[in-house]
C-alpha cells in the first residue's frame, strides 16, 4: 500500500458491516499468493542482528509505542493474550504477553523477528490491516491458514503525521477469550502512538489543540493541527482531520487564516486576553471550537530567541511551553495528588522541602502506584516547570538501543542510524526534568556512563568526541529493592548514592485510605461529567487487592466508562469480566453488598430442572441458570454471583436458549462484553 493513496488511508475505518466482504477479499488475495489453507506457515524469523537493524530503522515508532504497549497490556493481562508492534511490512518488532500464551504463540512464529504480512501468512489481522489501511479484526476460522485459527486478533495500522503507514499495533489472544471491546482499546492505543509521533515530529511550529467541548482539550479525542509561524499548514492528527472535515492532502492547500478565520497576529492578540489560555475559533464548517495554542520550539533552543522572525518579541514570556504529551493529563502540581491519604501527604511534605534545591529524588513503589505522575507533579511545582519533562523507561527500551536513546548519536554511529544523527533524551531534557523510570533495570555497563554524565553535567553522543553541556533535574523511580541490587552487584553503589538524595515510597493502592477520591478523580479525567460509580461497585473496589494499583484502576474505569455509555451510574454490569472473576475467586459467592444479590437455592433450581425430564446434564445446568436469571430479574451479574459461575457462562447459555426467560428484564445483560 502506498503511503499517499488517492484517499488518505487514515480516513478509512472498518465497521462490522463490511467485515464479511473484507475477509472474503483477503482470502482471495491469500489464494493468489499461492498459499494453501492446510499448509504449514514459515517458522523462520529473521536473525537477531537483522531484527536489531529493523528496530533501529523504526526507532521513532518503537520508542513512542513501547509505553503505550505496556499500558495496553496492563488492561489485558492474564487473558491469554499478547500485544504486538510491527513495522510497515508486518515484521514483528516487539511483543508483550502472558507467558503461557507466548509459548503457544511461538508455535506459529508469532514472535519478534517473524513476518506477518498477507503474502506470508494469508488473512491475519496484522497483514490485512496493513493491506487495507484500516483497523481489522480476524477471529478464529477467518484466518486463512488453519494453523492460525486458534487465534483472535485485533489490529490497527499506525500512521505518521503525513498520512504514511509506519507500522501496526495488534492484540492477539486465544479465540475462546474473545472480547468485543478489545478493538476499541487497540484503536485508542494506536491513536495515542500517532499523537505522540505528531507531538515529536514538528519543531518551531504553532500547534492548535481544539475541540467543540473545552473539557476534551488535552485528551485523546482533541484535534491537533500544526502550522509554521507564518501560518502555513503542516499536518493534523486524525481527530483534527475529522473536525476540519478535510483530508491531509486537501488541508495542505490551506493556511491558518483560511481554516480558522484569523491571522497569526490576531491569534496572538486573542490569546493574550483569553481566560485560562483557551480561545474560541471557528472552523470552515461554521462550527465554533475551543482551542489551546502551543508555541513549540526546538529542544536545544531553550534559551534562544522567540519562534520565527515574524513572531519576534510576541511570545517572549511564554515562548517555551510543555509539549502536548506532557501537558496531557498532567496534574497542576503536588496539590493535585493530595487526595486525603496520610501517607501521600507525608511524601508531598518531604518533596516540598527539596524541590528546586538540586536534590535528586528517588521514588519507590509497586508497579502502577503513580510514580511518573508524582515525577510530573514535582516538575510542575519546580522552578523548571517551563522547561521540558522527558521520561525514559529503562525497562522498556531494548538494551541495544538504550544508550543511543539516552545520550544521542552521530550520523553513521551504527547501522540504520538516521542522517544527521539523533538527539538523546538527556539533551532533550535540558533546562527541565529527566525522569528515569525503572532505573533498577538500567544495564550495568551504562550505569558508569550515567554516573559520569550526572557528575559532569555533560553527555557525549555515540560516535562523537564532543561534549554537550546539559542542565537537568533528575527524578528516578523503581519497583525493585535497590539495596539488595547494590549488595548483589547488579547496580553500581556509587550511582545509587548519586541518585538517592531523597527517597520516598508511594503506598500501594490497597494501603491507601482515599480510594473513593482517587477513583472519582480518575473517572473525571477520562471524561468530565462521566456517570458516578455505584456504591456496590465501590464496596467491591474497597475489598479488592489491586495488584496493578492505580494503573489497573484507571484502565478498569476507562473500560467501564465506555461500557456504561449513557447509564445513570457505573454498575457491576459495566466492569470487565476478568476483574469480576478475579474478585469472585477471592470472595467466593459473597455479594458486594448484603442487598445487592438475593439468595438463590441452587439445589432447588437443579431439582426443579431435573423434574422437567431434560435429556442431558447440560440441559439441567441451563435450566438452573435460567431459573437464577429469572429470580434476579435478568441481572446477569447478580445471578452469576449467586451461582458462583462466570457471567460468560450465563451469556453462553442465554445465547443457546435463544434469549432471556420470560418475565426477566434485559437491562442486566447490557454493556458487559
Amino acid at each position: 500500500m502506498t503511503p499517499h493513496a488517492a484517499a488518505d488511508p487514515r480516513a478509512s475505518e472498518s465497521t462490522s458491516n463490511d467485515q464479511p466482504e473484507l475477509i472474503a477479499q483477503s482470502h482471495e488475495r491469500s489464494k493468489s499468493y499461492g498459499l494453501r489453507p492446510y499448509e504449514s506457515p514459515d517458522f523462520c524469523p529473521v536473525l537477531q542482528s537483522e531484527l536489531k537493524t529493523e528496530i533501529e530503522r523504526s526507532q521513532s515508532l518503537f520508542t513512542h509505542a513501547l509505553p503505550v504497549m505496556e499500558t495496553l497490556y496492563s488492561q489485558i493481562v492474564n487473558t491469554q493474550s499478547m500485544v504486538i508492534l510491527t513495522d510497515t511490512s508486518g515484521l514483528i518488532l516487539h511483543s508483550l504477553g502472558d507467558d503461557d500464551f507466548l509459548a503457544k504463540a511461538s508455535k506459529v512464529a508469532l514472535q519478534p523477528g517473524a513476518l506477518w504480512s498477507e503474502e506470508t501468512r494469508g488473512t491475519n489481522a496484522i497483514g490485512t490491516a496493513l493491506a487495507e489501511g484500516k483497523p481489522t479484526l480476524v477471529h478464529a476460522s477467518e484466518h486463512y491458514l488453519q494453523a492460525n485459527q486458534f487465534l483472535t486478533c485485533s489490529c490497527a495500522p499506525i500512521f505518521d503525521p503525513y498520512g504514511a503507514t509506519v507500522g501496526a499495533l495488534d492484540v492477539t489472544g486465544d479465540h475462546r477469550g474473545f472480547h468485543k471491546h478489545t478493538m476499541a482499546l487497540v484503536r485508542m492505543s494506536a491513536q495515542m502512538i500517532e499523537n505522540q509521533l505528531f507531538a515529536n515530529t514538528f519543531q518551531d511550529v504553532v500547534c492548535i489543540h481544539f475541540h467543540s467541548r473545552p473539557e476534551f482539550i488535552g485528551t485523546l479525542v482533541e484535534g491537533i493541527a500544526a502550522f509554521t509561524p507564518a501560518g502555513r499548514f503542516l499536518s493534523a492528527n486524525r481527530s483534527g482531520e475529522f473536525q476540519l472535515g478535510l483530508s491531509i492532502r486537501a488541508l495542505h492547500a490551506h493556511t491558518f487564516s483560511s481554516l480558522f478565520g484569523l491571522s497569526m497576529s490576531q491569534l496572538i492578540d486573542t490569546e493574550r486576553g483569553a481566560p485560562a489560555g483557551i480561545v474560541q475559533l471557528q472552523l470552515p464548517s461554521g462550527v465554533k471550537v475551543f482551542a489551546r495554542v502551543e508555541w513549540k520550539r526546538q529542544a536545544n533552543r531553550i534559551a534562544g530567541p522567540a519562534i520565527g522572525n515574524d513572531m519576534a518579541g510576541a511570545r517572549e514570556s511564554t515562548a517555551v511551553r510543555r509539549p502536548y504529551l506532557e501537558a496531557s493529563r498532567q496534574p497542576a502540581g503536588l496539590d493535585a495528588l493530595d487526595t486525603g491519604d496520610a501517607q501521600i501527604k507525608t511524601v508531598i511534605g518531604k518533596l516540598r522541602k527539596v524541590i528546586g534545591k538540586d536534590i535528586t529524588v528517588m521514588v519507590l513503589g509497586e508497579t502502577g502506584t503513580g510514580k511518573e505522575l508524582l515525577a510530573r507533579a514535582i516538575h510542575a511545582d519546580s522552578p523548571r516547570h517551563a522547561g521540558p519533562f522527558v521520561a525514559v523507561n529503562c525497562a522498556s527500551i531494548p538494551e541495544a538501543l538504550i544508550e543511543s536513546e539516552l545520550f544521542g548519536y552521530e550520523e553513521g554511529a551504527f547501522t540504520g542510524a538516521r542522517k544527521k544523527g539523533g538527539i538523546g533524551k538527556m539533551v532533550l531534557a535540558n533546562g527541565g526534568t529527566l525522569f528515569l523510570d525503572e532505573i533498577g533495570d538500567m544495564p550495568l555497563h551504562l550505569q558508569a556512563r550515567m554516573l559520569r554524565a550526572l557528575q559532569e553535567r555533560a553527555v557525549s553522543p555515540l560516535g562523537s568526541n564532543k561534549l554537550i553541556q546539559v542542565d537537568v533535574a533528575v527524578v528516578c523511580a523503581t519497583h525493585r529493592n535497590m539495596r539488595e541490587m547494590v549488595a548483589s552487584g547488579q547496580f553500581r553503589e556509587d550511582l545509587y548514592y548519586r541518585l538517592n538524595g531523597l527517597v520516598v515510597r508511594l503506598p500501594a493502592l490497597r494501603e491507601r485510605s482515599d480510594l473513593d477520591v482517587v477513583a472519582d478523580k480518575l473517572l473525571q479525567q477520562e471524561q468530565a461529567g462521566a456517570p458516578p460509580i455505584s456504591e456496590s461497585v465501590m464496596q467491591m473496589f474497597r475489598s479488592y487487592h489491586w495488584p496493578g494499583n492505580i494503573r489497573q484502576l484507571g484502565n478498569l474505569l476507562r473500560t467501564a466508562r465506555l461500557m456504561a455509555d449513557d447509564a445513570a451510574e457505573i454498575t457491576e454490569d459495566h466492569l470487565p469480566d476478568d476483574f469480576l472473576e478475579d474478585w469472585q475467586a477471592r470472595h467466593g459467592d459473597q455479594p458486594a453488598t448484603a442487598s445487592s444479590v438475593k439468595p438463590v437455592d441452587v439445589q432447588a433450581a437443579v431439582t426443579s430442572a431435573a423434574a422437567a425430564h431434560p435429556k442431558r446434564l447440560a440441559d439441567v445446568e441451563s435450566m438452573a441458570i435460567m431459573a437464577a436469571v429469572k429470580a434476579h430479574n435478568g441481572n446477569i451479574s447478580a445471578a452469576a454471583k449467586a451461582l458462583g459461575i462466570s457471567r460468560n457462562t450465563i451469556y453462553r447459555r442465554i445465547d443457546e436458549a435463544g434469549g432471556l426467560p420470560s418475565g426477566s428484564t434485559s437491562s442486566g445483560t447490557s454493556g458487559t462484553d
